[in-house]
């Protein structure tokens, strides 16, 4: 059973998660990406929590999770509430799913270890190097890296903060057999919670666009944190994904030779129409590596 739960941070943040599965098996947080929440998660948790003890929050600016009016949105940030909100739950060890945004927030957190340990790694689509970026998907955004234009900024509120440009991060990719397991609600779900919300929404989406540039700069650590801690990894990657493409999966195994990379034939958010699979990968690899159901009982039952 999924139970549903808000819990107010150090820095203010109302931190809006899902919690399902027994707390004393080995614990999974699951790290949503843009333009998403845990929502995503709502099929795959099920599959998961009659082994691990799973945490899938709601970052600042996206889902359920309230932000005071003068958060500042960078990925500095999220990385700090994320980990605020770790502690508060006293989760110190655990393994870590990565998506999109997820995966820069996460690999934060990696390169200021203590208190946390990251028992293992999986990374969904969630990139951390330079081969990754796909084109010309990146191409307005790294235009506005540039120039942090008012322009620029303006065409991405006109051109990707928009329904019809939330729908297609979806289905871009999915062959067109599956693309009868999309689920609307997710894409508009987004929208309304991530640029409708409140008349600052767009705005923050757009910070957070800009400062992405931030996490490019910490690449070097990412991949220097992975070469020296040598973390069981597992990359599970939508192979038709505009944005990261795969050349940033087979990446991973310059730094992690013994990396299990596996290609899914649909496009970015694979857990929307593959999570069957990715739940067998993940039970599969997590078993191997930290173990699995110590009982039956689940969080809220």
């Amino acid at each position: 059973m999924t139970t549903y739960h808000n819990l107010t941070v150090a820095d203010g943040v109302n931190v809006f998660y899902r919690e399902a599965g027994s707390i004393s098996n080995p614990t999974l947080v699951l790290l949503h990406g843009f333009p998403a929440s845990s929502f995503q998660y709502r099929n795959l948790i099920p599959l998961l929590s009659d082994s691990y003890h799973i945490i899938a929050p709601d970052m600042p600016s996206f889902g359920f999770t309230t932000s005071p009016s003068n958060y500042t949105y960078t990925f500095s940030a999220l990385s700090s509430t994320i980990s605020a909100f770790l502690l508060a739950l006293n989760l110190t060890t655990f393994s870590l799913y990565i998506f999109d945004y997820g995966a820069p927030v996460g690999l934060r957190l990696a390169l200021h270890p203590s208190p946390f340990t990251i028992s293992a790694l999986i990374t969904q689509n969630g990139n951390a190097y330079l081969d990754g970026f796909g084109h010309p998907f990146w191409d307005p955004i790294m235009a506005y890296w540039r120039s942090h234009s008012a322009t620029d900024r303006q065409y991405l509120r006109d051109n990707v903060l928009t329904l019809a440009g939330f729908a297609s991060q979806y289905t871009t990719g999915v062959p067109a057999a599956h693309l009868d397991r999309l689920d609307p609600a997710a894409w508009t779900l987004d929208y309304a919670q991530s640029v409708a919300a409140t008349p600052g929404a767009a705005d923050a989406q757009l910070d957070l666009l800009y400062d992405y540039r931030t996490n490019v700069e910490l690449y070097p650590r990412f991949q220097a944190w992975l070469r020296e801690r040598q973390p069981p990894l597992l990359v599970a990657w939508g192979k038709n994904d505009p944005a990261f493409v795969p050349p940033g999966a087979e990446a991973f195994r310059r730094d992690v030779p013994a990396a299990e990379v596996t290609f899914l034939d649909t496009g970015h958010f694979a857990v929307e129409t593959d999570w069957v699979e990715l739940a067998g990968l993940i039970t599969g690899f997590l078993g191997r590596v930290v173990g699995g159901k110590k009982d039956c009982g689940e969080v809220g039952a």
